[in-house]
């Protein structure tokens, strides 16, 4: 049996999340699915839900264009079971008005279930919260 809840797998989560969120900024949609499982869940940051890989996958696709936000997240603690193949992820992200190099539009704070299979860790379900907003970020309204 493989061990678990060891220091290499929050690692390998942590540098998981960072090649995603790496490749969200250079829209390498691919590359960002392939974090993901197929049942992929998601609750966006105003409480719209995605679910599937297809859909994860649109959602990032739809902001091509001059208003494109682009998503970044940053780990903050990972906490990996001792008993099955699972973790816990929470973070903060930021939406980015087409350019990480400008001030971000919308924050918040995330929180991610990871699941290892065959040795490798994947996103089954993220919850993201937006928390604080600037500029044309505020304008968007919260599912009620």
């Amino acid at each position: 049996m493989p061990s678990r809840g060891s220091g290499d797998d929050e690692t390998a989560i942590r540098l998981a999340r960072l090649a995603q969120t790496r490749a969200i900024a250079a829209g390498d949609l691919d590359l960002v699915a392939s974090y993901w499982t197929d049942d992929i869940t998601i609750r966006r940051g105003l409480g719209h839900p995605v679910d599937g890989i297809a859909a994860a996958r649109e959602m990032l696709d739809a902001g091509a264009g001059a208003g494109k936000l682009v998503y970044q997240r940053e780990a903050v603690t990972v906490e990996v079971s001792t008993v099955w193949p699972l973790a816990y992820e929470e973070g903060r992200w930021a939406g980015y008005a087409g350019d990480v190099s400008d001030a971000p539009v919308v924050t918040g704070r995330y929180a991610a279930q990871w699941v290892k299979r065959d040795g490798r860790w994947l996103i089954r379900s993220e919850v993201f919260v937006a928390l604080d907003a600037a500029g044309e970020g505020g304008n968007a309204s919260a599912l009620p």
